[in-house]
């Protein structure tokens, strides 16, 4: 376990890393095995590069600004384990905002970034540019991929970095509509093949009262489980992710929380009761729910 942490960055070899994360990870060890697993390397240029994007944010202000801050005073900034981490969280997405070298990751996706005509040159295809810079249009609880990694690191270069290679190794896959079979759209199909599979009674159950299972497991998967459970537990949790290298965990986990409240579901007469009872999920312990849901078969109906 943990000796196999510290040889991973003895070595600094990423597949050792990666193998290591597959198994859970201390929390003592996890920045440098995140750093190790993901390819991140902090040099003197990141920081030079970093200035340079708060140099930007204080030269102009972009609207997108205003949409960041909502959504970390409603999301990150209004959380019991997060709010202390509310101005790095903003000033860490106020850089994001306008870091062009992200637009790179929209050449390995169907999806385009949205444009903007300059100004005067209204109607004018030839004159338009990238807005924001990025690429990127936030979205209530865009901050809650980044609140977490603030309990790993302090540096804000270094979570900057780990960050941008995080979503755009994973998180965009959960944002854009792809063909991809880690798009959102394929892992919300996987979710529903597994738990119609799986727990069919359960399934028909809640389409017959109107309550789509699919509904309550979306807001979930879209956001990689952030916000919804407790913090060790989402790092755990996304140990996982990077260590598989692989976001189809997300629906395993989601098909987990419904079979684990199999019996309450089923009793449930209403949409308004269905959703009462997956509200929260904070109290799950995510390991071994999902180590009992695919080695102890709890995913087959009793």
């Amino acid at each position: 376990g943990q000796r196999l942490g510290v040889k991973a960055v003895q070595l600094g070899y990423t597949p050792t890393a990666q193998r290591y994360l597959q198994q859970g990870c201390y929390p003592t060890q996890r920045g440098d095995i995140w750093l190790l697993a993901l390819g991140v390397t902090t040099s003197p240029l990141s920081y030079q590069y970093y200035s340079q994007l708060k140099a930007s944010v204080f030269k102009y202000e972009l609207l997108v600004d205003r949409l960041f801050l909502q959504d970390v005073r409603l999301t990150a900034g209004n959380h019991e384990a997060y709010f202390v981490f509310e101005d790095l969280v903003v000033q860490i997405l106020l850089c994001f905002s306008r870091d062009t070298q992200l637009l790179d990751h929209f050449k390995s996706t169907s999806a385009s970034p949205p444009h903007a005509y300059t100004r005067n040159n209204m109607g004018e295809t030839d004159q338009t540019v990238v807005y924001p810079p990025n690429g990127i249009i936030p979205f209530h609880g865009f901050s809650l991929f980044l609140a977490p990694m603030c309990f790993i690191w302090s540096d804000p270069v270094v979570l900057y970095n780990v960050f941008k290679a995080l979503y755009t190794r994973f998180f965009f896959r959960l944002h854009s509509l792809s063909s991809h079979p880690q798009g959102i759209l394929s892992l919300c199909q996987q979710f529903e093949t597994m738990l119609q599979t799986h727990q069919p009674q359960l399934f028909y159950h809640l389409r017959e009262m109107g309550s789509h299972p699919l509904k309550h497991a979306f807001t979930w998967i879209m956001h990689a489980f952030a916000g919804y459970l407790e913090t060790a537990q989402l790092l755990l949790f996304w140990d996982r992710i990077i260590g598989y290298n692989t976001l189809e965990i997300l629906p395993v986990l989601a098909v987990a929380v419904f079979a684990f409240r199999r019996n309450n579901l089923m009793e449930v007469t209403t949409p308004s009761e269905a959703e009462a009872v997956l509200q929260d999920v904070s109290s799950l312990k995510v390991i071994p729910l999902l180590q009992y849901c695919l080695y102890a078969r709890i995913l087959h109906p009793v």
